[in-house]
């Protein structure tokens, strides 16, 4: 072509000088990565020198100089913007610059074959996605612009964007001279997703950073709406470890989101129109088209070496699926890995709105509500600012806030997009944000307790400290973690913990899926108001059972994961009757117990009539879990496990369920915390492939005391010499049947000695949780100096590698 036009298939990632760091992108794609199956749109940019000679044409440089120089003198933002962008709107494009395009777009018209085909011109900024700043939405993108004269027009409005109040707010707090930075114009061939679907995708966890994950977020229409967060999206989240795996479908989660509204085509341009009951019901990709999606982004992060934000869209014409848009991830790859920042709440307050927590910190401060970025006048630094929707123009308030809360969009929002930019803790997709908060309440926003951001009422103390991972010690004993939240288990993947010793089914029954298994099974039998709950909840689900096993499946394989390839020891449910009977539709189906806490619960409920049913959906979760999704790092332990007889009914029982010790990998392990687990070790270890002692109940039923009664306290203590011999006389039978044992108690995380104990005893793992893992970890490493190199305990005998 011309010096002044260029086709993305002879562009590459080298020429972002030349034509900013997204056409050079789409070129590098086109050129080394259409051979390995990614579509992407054909088109053409234009370069940095034909920025260049229409400024010279039109003598713009001194006018940008002119008005930049007022800025910096006090002048108003607005007017300076507003003044560059009537210099740029009303210049003329050099005619053999306006020749060049016309070819080109007569060109692709050719190759497409229609006459005046749509296209999208987008802005691509020659100093954009650098690793210390990202110019994404900085400028304009101009959708759905056929004919020559609407061509000509979107680029000369391109080049005024560059100019927006957002861009060069940014470029003055970037420090980077206003005419150092060109920018390219990039036509492209419209995907028609206006008629299917688009969205976005990240090659890494937006919030932890955690690198095992693909996430994308998805609605009808096109991608404008997910971008800009108009919209909250579907959101799907896949593991990249096992995508190359033949015959696996690692999709770890599907959040179906309400796609209120969708972008669509108008006569000239594009139009927002309300989506249909339907579309707001369904989801907008299927399980294939979720993993090429998936497959595509690590192509993409392989070729570049680096995390990536990508844009895709799905043709409603072909049903071909596009990659639209590359770039380098800015936030989370610039986040020093050595360090980890905790932030915990220690005061408590009444809940006022929840939504998609955005970064894992917490702040204080007066909300301030904005209807528009009009209103930035009205913003006090420090504020929340809380609206329904950001864009860019909001971006110089974005800054000065303390944290920010809207009413809609996901996690590829614009408002989440500039909050983790700008280390600012946000909620997203809140709802009921701008009706619940009103201007000038002191509020806390608190994005530390996992997937959920949580609003409180008043400014709430809160503590926060940094963890230096460089200096965590290495131990032979195995320190492990105990995860009950999946949606906070991507917080601690930075921990260098040996697996996860204890993940509780019933953490997930209780805060995702909510209602009994017995409900599910039975649910035309309900009553009429426990059936309408049942039926809100499982809406998408005709088979009301699956709606349990699913939403188990993805909680338990969120916690394995995070941890992938080691063990996540996974208890199955030990809820009590009267825990039981809470649960939407369990009262019918849970008798009344005098004392639930030796009554019907743990492995005898799992052969029993009365349960069996719920424990065979529990059993199929765990199989979707390890033979669908593929994370065979699941190990399966069962509670409360009272006599031999009752391990051989509950192994019978997974067997007919297709879960069977030492196929595919499989372990099964047994918790000690009954006596009997204890005198028949030997006996138990015949059966099972390891221990994890509960210290809670093992101490509450070897001295008869109640752990709940506040009367016997004094007398409640996992010290107590019948407690510790108990302790020693397992890790010694377990290691002579080369049995593993594990504690999954909250002893050693409060108790440094309690810790010392049990490393001299031989234990094999201690499972915390992850606030305590620094410090246990530390006591462990000095008990582990004081015993000596290989242990001087009896215990340590016949002792098996790390594992709970």
């Amino acid at each position: 072509m011309t010096d002044r036009v260029i086709w993305f298939a002879d562009l590459d990632r080298s020429d972002v000088g030349r034509v900013g760091g997204k056409n050079a992108s789409l070129g590098e794609m086109i050129r080394y990565l259409a051979g390995a199956g990614i579509r992407v749109p054909d088109g053409f940019a234009t370069t940095a020198d034909a920025y260049w000679e229409f400024l010279e044409l039109n003598e713009l440089r001194e006018k940008i100089a002119r008005q930049a120089t007022r800025l910096r003198e006090g002048a108003d933002l607005e007017s300076v913007g507003r003044s560059v962008r009537e210099h740029f709107l009303a210049a003329i494009l050099p005619r053999t610059f306006a020749d060049d395009i016309v070819a080109a777009y007569r060109e692709l018209a050719e190759r497409l074959g229609r006459p005046d085909p749509e296209v999208a011109v987008r802005s691509s900024a020659t100093a954009e996605d650098l690793p210390q700043a990202s110019f994404a939405g900085q400028q304009e993108t101009f959708l759905n612009v056929r004919g020559v004269d609407a061509l000509l027009d979107a680029c000369r409005r391109c080049y005024a964007s560059l100019f927006t109040d957002r861009a060069i707010s940014y470029r003055e707090d970037q420090g980077f001279d206003h005419l150092s930075v060109a920018l390219s114009i990039g036509v492209q061939q419209m995907v028609r997703s206006d008629l299917a679907s688009a969205g976005v995708m990240f090659s890494i966890d937006t919030e932890s950073g955690f690198p095992g994950i693909i996430l994308i977020d998805a609605s009808w229409g096109l991608g404008e709406t997910v971008v800009s967060g108009r919209v909250d999206p579907d959101e799907y989240v896949v593991f990249k470890p096992l995508l190359s795996r033949h015959g696996l479908r690692p999709i770890l989660s599907r959040t179906r989101g309400g796609k209120e509204r969708k972008t669509v085509y108008d006569a000239v341009g594009v139009r927002t129109v309300e989506t249909t009951e339907e579309e707001r019901a369904a989801y907008v990709l299927e399980d294939s088209e979720i993993l090429t999606l998936a497959r595509w982004a690590v192509l993409i992060e392989d070729h570049y070496g680096t995390a990536m934000d990508m844009e895709w869209a799905k043709d409603g014409r072909s049903g071909e699926l596009f990659c639209v848009q590359a770039r380098p991830e800015t936030v989370q790859t610039r986040r020093e890995a050595a360090t980890l920042r905790e932030y915990r709440l220690t005061g408590s307050g009444r809940r006022l709105s929840q939504g998609l927590a955005i970064g894992d910190a917490i702040a204080t401060g007066m909300v301030c509500a904005l209807g528009s970025s009009e209103e930035i006048d009205r913003f006090v630094a420090g504020a929340v600012l809380v609206t329904a929707v950001t864009d860019p123009d909001w971006e110089p308030i974005m800054k000065r806030a303390s944290a920010i809360v809207t009413d809609h969009g996901g996690r590829t929002s614009h408002a989440a997009i500039v909050s983790r930019e700008l280390g600012v803790p946000a909620i997203v997709g809140c709802g009921d944000a701008t009706a619940t908060l009103p201007d000038g309440l002191p509020v806390t926003v608190s994005c530390a307790e996992g997937e959920r951001g949580f609003v409180y009422e008043g400014k709430l103390d809160f503590t926060e400290r940094d963890i230096d991972l460089s200096d965590v010690p290495a131990t032979r004993t195995g320190v492990m973690l105990n995860l009950a939240n999946p949606a906070a288990a991507f917080r601690w993947w930075r921990l260098p913990a040996d697996g996860v010793g204890l993940a509780r089914i019933e953490f997930v029954v209780n805060n995702h899926v909510r209602i009994h298994p017995l409900a599910l099974l039975h649910f035309a039998d309900l009553d009429e108001p426990t059936r309408s709950r049942v039926a809100e909840l499982t809406s998408e689900y005709a088979d009301k059972p699956q709606y349990f096993v699913d939403t188990l499946a993805q909680g338990v394989a969120r916690i394995a994961a995070s941890r992938w390839p080691d063990p996540v020891v996974v208890r199955m449910s030990d809820f009590k009757t009267n825990e039981y009977a809470r649960l939407i539709g369990g009262a019918p189906f849970e008798p009344a117990e005098e004392n639930p806490m030796i009554g019907w619960r743990g492995a005898s409920r799992y052969y029993s009539p009365g349960y069996r049913d719920g424990f065979a959906l529990e059993c199929r979760a765990i199989r979707k879990v390890r033979d669908e999704m593929g994370l065979t790092n699941v190990i399966v332990m069962i509670p409360f496990c009272r006599t031999l007889e009752e391990a051989d009914q509950v192994l019978k029982v997974m067997g007919e369920e297709n879960l069977v010790r030492g196929r595919n990998g499989l372990e099964m392990y047994v918790m000690a915390e009954i006596p009997s687990n204890i005198i028949l070790a030997e006996e138990f270890a015949t059966r099972f492939d390891g221990f994890s002692i509960g210290s809670n109940d093992l101490t509450q039923l070897t001295l008869g005391v109640d752990r709940d009664s506040e009367s016997l306290a004094h007398l409640f203590d996992e010290t107590d010499p019948a407690v510790t011999r108990s302790i020693r006389h397992l890790i010694t039978a377990a290691h002579t049947q080369d049995r593993k044992v594990g504690l999954c108690g909250q002893r050693p995380s409060d108790d440094p000695n309690f810790a010392r104990f049990l490393v001299q005893a031989g234990i094999d793992s201690i499972s915390v949780t992850p606030d305590s893992f620094f410090a246990v970890k530390t006591n462990v490493s000095e008990a582990e100096r004081e015993t000596g190199p290989a242990g001087t305990d009896e215990a340590n005998r016949g002792r098996r590698g790390k594992g709970s």
